[in-house]
């Protein structure tokens, strides 16, 4: 041990087991504060960190215990004497540090002996524990090459907070292992989570050099309406760009085609059973665009197929010429081609004296050599092409129709739940945002079009551009279940989009999921669409593929458990709740007991941060979000105790469709504040 190191030691080893050790400083101390020659160090604050030599390195280890016990006799006037009582901390190991310089490594392979020196740190050495260099390292250019402008610098940590336990120290994260993975903020509601979220963001966008984060994609989904006030100032001309989309039902605000939706999630959404509703909804899907204004022409020959097939089961049952009449004539009032329409139709079936005109002559015109049935149909697949919302009930209509004409009599009883359900939706106000026309572009196009715009991408020479960094889903105005049904849509488009990306994992997304136990539960969702399916894929798969959920809860015990099991990063506030408590517990073995009891007391804007992106557990206060998202607590004394007729400081915005509704029933409207945000 060298002259300095002697000078710095505050005691020795008198305890050592595998995860504890035990320091009996030096007699003669009367406080656990020590004056060393280069400062003042308080070595016995919980929390602090401790040198042990041992062999050519130092065993690091964290304070977690303070102890006295008096070793001397009272004096006359029955004090004890501080000085002589022995003092002790108890430490836990937790990595080890090279004493000529080298990187700290978490873990310990060495453990000291009996009676070695513990030494208080040095600032230094407290720098290559928690990697505190400087934040800024000089830019690349693409693929390697000179950046420009020449001279241009990046952001290679970034700092979150300052230590509560050494003062002045910049806590940081290093960028590519807290935003290339997934990371989960943590914390009972009022401990900052929100403020933790957008200084985070802030801290990063608030670059002032040449090179800004203009590759980053964030997509918030901000069901509380409360990001858009904190990350709007982070845009910056030719930088950064935000830009915020309300969805609140309405078919003014936030669009979603319905035609994007895929099998499984019209399954959910009009809870079909398994058996018998979901292969007629199947069969709808996919002749649902047969019946719309941009079915293909070549696919007429399918139409008529259908068509007479369903007549001609119906010439041939058992029924009076009238009943057949009627049905045949409804069926073509609803589905029609030009060459099986109810005008070339009629002359066949038209009832003189109680029987049909020409019977042998409609067989003939539908199934003769000239006919229009064909052998061996395959009906079409869902293919996502544009098709009218209202037309599915006519599809399911005409699928039931189709299945009756194979003998399925009671199909109709079977799927009238369904129907209702359809109806349903397509009568709700809150799935506004769901129910489009058809138009007459093709598929990919449409949806290609509608995530490069998500991901905030515009086209330039041939290709595209980054317009947009933060691109904020406001989802304050809907329910959960809408809430739900959104997020695992756009979710496991934007996954697919990135699995089928060339190169891979070039664009990375990051999905910001503000209170995410709602709609990433721990156990199956009460509504249609479950959300935490995709998610729980995202969290599994989505590393590979560049993308990454950053989650927000109040709850950790109410969340997936997969997905809390994916999460490499962790910022955790105040959490007070025991089954909180012991799910952290769960996923996080490698932390020490003593670091979680810290989570029931620590302040409001105060967490604890871990995970691959810190070399060490270290509790922050973390950097003040400047502006604040609008997650404020209520001042109730303020808004309570006043002086008698002061005015209601309140302004209070309908919906849309609300305000109309009022208008037209002649009751008051308040105020009533129409987005101006661009519409999807």
């Amino acid at each position: 041990m060298s002259h300095d190191d002697r000078k710095r030691a505050i005691g020795k080893v008198v305890s050592v087991a595998a995860d504890r050790f035990v320091v009996e400083m030096h007699a003669g101390t009367d406080n656990f504060t020590v004056v060393g020659f280069d400062d003042v160090h308080y070595v016995a604050r919980l929390g602090s960190f401790l040198m042990i030599p041992s062999q050519s390195e130092y065993v690091v280890v964290e304070v977690v215990g303070l102890r006295e016990r008096d070793a001397s006799t009272p004096s006359e006037r029955g004090d004890f004497d501080r000085a002589g009582s022995s003092k002790y901390l108890d430490v836990v190991p937790v990595g080890m540090l090279p004493m000529r310089g080298g990187a700290f490594r978490f873990g310990v392979s060495v453990f000291p002996s009996l009676y070695a020196d513990a030494l208080y740190a040095l600032d230094g050495e407290l720098d290559r524990i928690f990697e505190t260099e400087a934040a800024i390292e000089p830019s690349v250019g693409l693929n390697g090459r000179a950046c420009e402008p020449e001279g241009a610098t990046r952001y290679r940590v970034l700092p979150i907070g300052k230590s509560v336990v050494f003062e002045n120290y910049d806590i940081k994260v290093r960028l590519n292992e807290f935003f290339g993975g997934h990371v989960a903020v943590l914390g009972n509601t009022g401990s900052g989570k929100s403020c933790t979220v957008a200084s985070v963001l802030q801290s990063l966008f608030s670059k002032p050099e040449e090179h800004h984060a203009r590759g980053a994609t964030f997509i918030v989904f901000d069901v509380n309406g409360e990001y858009h006030a904190a990350l709007n100032a982070s845009a910056k001309e030719r930088a950064i760009g935000v830009e915020r989309v309300v969805l609140d039902g309405t078919a003014g605000g936030f669009r979603l085609p319905h035609w994007f939706l895929e099998l499984a999630e019209w399954e959910l959404l009009l809870q079909a059973s398994e058996r018998t509703q979901v292969p007629i909804l199947r069969m709808a899907l996919g002749l649902s665009t047969l019946f719309s204004n941009v079915g293909a022409a070549e696919l007429n020959s399918v139409r008529n197929h259908i068509l007479a097939k369903c007549i001609t089961q119906i010439m041939r049952d058992d029924s009076s010429s009238p009943s057949k009449h009627d049905r045949i004539i409804g069926i073509l009032q609803r589905f029609s081609t030009n060459e099986i329409s109810a005008a070339r139709i009629r002359p066949f079936i038209a009832i003189n004296f109680g029987q049909m005109a020409n019977p042998a002559g409609l067989d003939a015109y539908l199934v003769g050599p000239n006919g229009f049935e064909l052998e061996d149909l395959k009906l079409p697949d869902y293919q996502h092409l544009p098709f009218d919302f209202s037309s599915l009930v006519e599809a399911i209509d005409l699928a039931i129709l189709y299945a009756e004409a194979h003998g399925n009599r009671q199909i109709r009883d079977y799927c009238s739940q369904m129907v209702t359900r359809f109806q349903a939706l397509e009568d709700r106000r809150e799935y506004e945002f769901l129910r489009h026309e058809a138009v007459g572009a093709a598929a990919d196009n449409g949806e290609l079009e509608f995530l490069t715009r998500l991901v905030g991408l515009i086209g330039k020479d041939g290709g595209y551009t980054k317009a947009n960094q933060i691109i904020i889903i406001d989802m304050n105005d809907v329910e959960d279940e809408v809430v739900e049904l959104v997020s695992a849509v756009i979710a496991r488009m934007l996954f697919r989009l990135l699995r089928r990306a060339d190169p891979r994992n070039r664009f990375p997304i990051h999905l910001l999921l503000e209170e995410a136990h709602r709609y990433i539960s721990a156990t199956p969702s009460r509504y249609a669409v479950d959300a935490t399916k995709i998610f729980e894929r995202i969290a599994k798969e989505g590393r590979k593929y560049g993308m990454f959920v950053l989650l927000a809860s109040q709850r950790p015990s109410e969340l997936s458990k997969t997905v809390l099991s994916q999460c490499s990063n962790f910022l955790v506030h105040r959490i007070q709740n025991p089954d909180d408590l012991s799910q952290i517990r769960q996923m996080t073995p490698f932390i020490s007991e003593s670091v979680l009891k810290r989570l029931p007391s620590l302040p409001r804007q105060h967490a604890l941060v871990f995970g691959t992106s810190v070399n060490l557990p270290t509790t922050f206060k973390v950097r003040e979000a400047s502006p604040r998202p609008r997650s404020d607590d209520t001042a109730v004394v303020d808004l309570w105790f006043h002086e008698e007729g002061r005015a209601a400081d309140i302004r209070l915005a309908l919906r849309q469709a609300d305000a109309a509704a009022a208008v037209a029933g002649g009751e008051p409207v308040l105020a009533n504040e129409a987005p101006g945000d661009d519409i999807f």
